[in-house]
């Protein structure tokens, strides 16, 4: 099973712009060094991000071009990216994110999905992860961090 059902799965199972910066083929094909903005989030309480706190606040996400590592076995390395939590101009913090295409969401995720251009952050498991669930343009992006 790829990781990517695996990781929504589980993010299901525990309880994250700009559709136009990624390009119409999906975020896999995005040009080298691209970011594109996915939206802002608040973030109800401060939580690990990459093994490192990230304060509870409002931030802009930024998808970068940079696969998780290490890739999975099956897994196109495109689908894992890295997040950045941008707040004041600065990063203040990445982690990796689950990108699940339009046409493969019905597998990870029934109804409650977040509108195209709109965003879910949800506390899950007795607030012990927020989960963060972005969908620009059909594509959705997942990402589950524990709180601190």
């Amino acid at each position: 099973m790829p990781q990517w059902i695996v990781v929504g799965a589980l993010a299901g199972l525990l309880a994250v712009g700009a559709a136009a910066d990624v390009a119409a083929d999906g975020p896999a094909e995005q040009a080298a060094g691209a970011q594109t903005a996915l939206g802002a989030v608040a973030i109800p309480r401060s939580v690990l991000a990459n093994g490192e706190r990230l304060a509870a606040g409002t931030y802009q996400l930024r998808l970068t071009d940079e696969s998780a590592q290490p890739e999975s076995a099956g897994q196109l390395p495109a689908l894992n990216r890295w997040v950045e939590f941008v707040q004041g101009g600065e990063v203040r913090g990445r982690e990796v994110v689950s990108i699940v295409p339009p046409d493969e969401i019905g597998d990870v995720a029934g109804a409650g999905t977040p509108s195209p251009g709109t965003s879910l952050v949800q506390m899950l498991k007795d607030n012990e992860y927020v989960r963060i669930w972005i969908n620009q343009g059909g594509t959705h992006y997942l990402q589950a961090a524990p709180t601190t």
